[in-house]
């Protein structure tokens, strides 16, 4: 695998470059060690790059330091869900992944599942719950088991799988601590994928797609971060034909939601029938030693560092360009 080498005067054109890591949101430990990965791989090739912690500063102080550009590392809450996206169009600093409207609506999975399906991309069956619903009927619509999270968190905060339906009153009012609707999802029983995309619009396409294989299936925050445990195949060991369908069907998702710049999306590929599903997006990837864009990117023999550099190259306005004369 190589490593490209920035001439000075790329280093130059990327110029004062802020990673925005840490934050508020529920995910904050996971950003810090994405941003730690992104800083020392960007500043690896001798680009002047610095940590910035909007837990910790204000905003205002981004354009106090005249940064150039900016480096998301942020994940959920504030950093991913078009709220910061917003202020750097403000600001006029050029950032990295999508824009305000992709990044807020890929951040709430409700809205995300209503794109897709007018788009015709395969979305497992939900409902969605609030303090009136009648979860008997939730049952009876969706079936069990069925998947009960919140909405607008990542990492699979707040996830339960309701296997009775004496349970499901719980995991709902566990996912209420985070959010004020619930998404109850049919359960797609099968083998579990995740696809990285790169790049914007018609250019936007899928990396090589990675299989998931948690202990007993359970994928969750510590299996995904802190143990060796869960095992990664990637490519993923699937016939061409499912390969192909997969990655068309991602492309098109990322598409609908107008995401920019980098994503991962997850699917499930049910095992009765061999049908995939898409679940999420999440518009601002992790870049952990465990995380999944990196992993594929190696796959097609591009370094994390090179990878680094690819994203943080495609930072730019997006609604905001033309108003204030960057790019």
């Amino acid at each position: 695998m190589s490593n490209q080498t920035l001439t000075p005067s790329e280093i130059a054109e990327l110029g004062k470059v802020g990673v925005l890591f840490g934050g508020r949101s529920a995910e904050r430990e996971v950003s810090i060690m994405s941003g730690s990965g992104v800083l020392q791989a960007l500043k690896s090739r001798g680009i002047d790059a610095h940590a910035f912690d909007p837990a910790e500063r204000s905003l205002g102080e981004l354009e106090a330091e005249r940064f150039d550009r900016v480096f998301i590392a942020l994940h959920g809450r504030y950093g991913e869900d078009g709220s910061l996206q917003g202020a750097l169009e403000l600001l006029g600093i050029p950032y990295t992944g999508s824009g305000v409207m992709a990044s807020s609506v890929g951040m709430d999975k409700i809205t995300t599942k209503i794109v897709w399906l007018a788009a015709g991309v395969p979305t497992p069956t939900y409902a969605v719950i609030d303090e009136s619903t009648d979860l008997d009927k939730v049952v009876a619509d969706l079936g069990l088991p069925l998947i009960v999270k919140p909405p607008l968190e990542g990492s699979t905060i707040g996830i339960t799988k309701v296997t009775r339906a004496e349970d499901l009153k719980a995991a709902v009012d566990l996912a209420h601590k985070y959010d004020k609707l619930v998404l109850a999802e049919q359960f797609i029983e099968g083998r579990e994928f995740s696809v990285p995309l790169l790049g914007s619009g018609p250019a936007a396409r899928a990396l090589p797609i990675v299989e998931i294989v948690a202990p007993e299936g359970n994928y969750d925050y510590q299996n995904k971060y802190f143990t060796d445990d869960t095992k990664y195949h990637c490519p993923a060991p699937l016939d061409a034909a499912t390969t192909a369908a997969i990655q068309a069907d991602v492309e098109k998702a990322y598409r609908a939601l107008g995401c920019e710049g980098w994503s991962r999306i997850d699917v499930l590929l049910r095992e009765s029938d061999g049908k995939h599903f898409l679940l999420e997006v999440n518009t601002s990837p992790g870049m952990t030693g465990h995380s999944l864009v990196p992993m594929a990117a190696r796959a097609e023999g591009t370094s994390y560092e090179d990878l680094c550099v690819q994203i943080l190259r495609s930072a730019s306005l997006k609604a905001g360009a033309a108003a204030n004369g960057k790019k």
